[in-house]
């Protein structure tokens, strides 16, 4: 089945079957039970078209972009450049040519990091991010912080997993450069009030990113809604390669921004006295990209856009409030993170068994979660724990699966004496 079409049953409710079969790693066993894949916070799965979309790439007209004239370069430039055309679709980004691509959300944070924020920052100025953050939206800012003088301003979490939109007007001062902000937790499932809090710091004329690494894959995003700056989210994510990813930023800001690498196919003129810097995107794609991958996560976006974005979080929150449930009450099972506005996950902690072992148990019944810090240790910290058992949903999933989780933990709980 090459089309997401037939995806959709009845009412606008997804067809999770007819969806299953277009992965074709779901369909197998693992330790002798089948796959119940729960690690899709880390990456998801990719479904046929968009495997045979990047086999087709290198099958049939595979060449370097933007700088041959010959028919196989010309065909490979004009399949990666309708990808920004379909990433200004998922966005609802106002301009193609506002959609830079990267390899992924951490690179999308360190560009707006050394092209945008490092050049204006100075002694004392401050850089707002939260208590809830990943560590590719921490470390990017530490850095230039340390490079700068610059102090990194955090806005503390409740124990449900939640910032109040009052900590955050607190900490948006004169000295405030940029907030950069978490859309969906990958720890804790928390969903921010992202609207709100871009429009507490545009009342101070101060820029916001959003990290759409996890949002991306589980919701509508409109960029323009929004009122975002910057917006950034993984290809891999998305059902799409790894070595791919977005940053959207409005075009008035890209155009004032130098570039970050240099290389080919970023500028206008070169000569050995100066060197003229093309527009964005380009000035910000040196290189050589990973063509056929961008071309398949155009691929991606168009399976999951023709599921329609609204289904497919209406599925993952019955998936989450069914996991809850089942999850919630298992004796000796404490959920880290119970915001009201959550998505896509549960993370947990069991008394006595520690969250490594929790996975490895899990693993033999072919079960796959993710156990750890999932790189935002200082959540680690507000929650006393060393690492949680995260268990992330994608659009594939199922109820059932939800039940064989909740089964196996109970199989953990016995043999550690529950």
């Amino acid at each position: 089945m090459s089309s997401a079409e037939p995806l959709q049953a009845a009412g606008g409710s997804l067809d999770v079957q007819a969806i299953r079969s277009q992965f074709p790693v779901l369909d197998q066993q693992v330790n002798g039970h089948p796959l119940v894949y729960l690690d899709n916070g880390a990456t998801a799965q990719k479904p046929e078209a968009v495997i045979e979309a990047e086999a087709r790439c290198y099958r049939e007209y595979y060449a370097n972009i933007h700088r041959g004239v010959h028919s196989l370069s010309q065909r490979s430039t004009a399949e990666f450049e309708a990808v920004r055309g379909k990433v200004q679709r998922l966005l609802n980004a106002p301009e193609e040519k506002e959609i830079i691509f990267t390899r992924g959300t951490t690179e999308g944070i360190n560009l707006v990091a050394y092209s945008f924020l490092r050049p204006q920052l100075q002694a004392g100025d401050e850089i707002l991010i939260t208590a809830m953050e990943h560590h590719s939206n921490i470390v990017p800012w530490q850095i230039i912080c340390e490079q700068t003088s610059a102090k990194l301003v955090v806005v503390p979490i409740s124990d449900a997993g939640e910032i109040s939109l009052d900590d955050v007007a607190e900490r948006i001062g004169p000295r405030t450069k940029l907030v950069s902000v978490v859309h969906l937790s990958n720890a804790l499932g928390t969903i921010n009030p992202v609207k709100q809090i871009v429009d507490l710091a545009h009342a101070r004329n101060v820029p916001v990113l959003v990290d759409g690494a996890q949002s991306a894959p589980h919701m509508p995003v409109d960029v323009q809604a929004l009122g975002c700056d910057f917006f950034v989210f993984s290809g891999h994510k998305l059902y799409g390669p790894t070595g791919t990813g977005v940053l959207w930023g409005r075009y008035e800001l890209l155009k004032a921004m130098p570039p970050w690498h240099g290389g080919g196919d970023m500028i206008r003129t070169v000569t050995f006295e100066k060197t003229d810097f093309a527009d964005p995107p380009a000035r910000f794609e040196a290189g050589t990209p990973n063509i056929a991958g961008v071309i398949a996560l155009g691929a991606a976006i168009d399976w999951f856009l023709a599921l329609d974005p609204r289904a497919v979080a209406a599925h993952e929150a019955d998936l989450l409030a069914h996991a809850t449930a089942r999850l919630g009450a298992i004796p000796g099972l404490r959920l880290i993170g119970t915001a009201e506005q959550r998505a896509g996950l549960v993370s947990f902690v069991m008394d006595d068994a520690h969250p490594h072992d929790i996975g490895t148990i899990l693993d033999g019944y072919g079960i796959a979660v993710r156990a750890g810090h999932h790189c935002a240790q200082p959540v680690m910290q507000r929650y006393g724990v060393p690492a949680t058992a995260r268990a992330s949903f994608g659009v594939y999933n199922t109820r059932d699966e939800i039940d064989r989780l909740a089964e196996g933990i109970l199989k953990v709980r016995d043999l550690f004496g529950g």
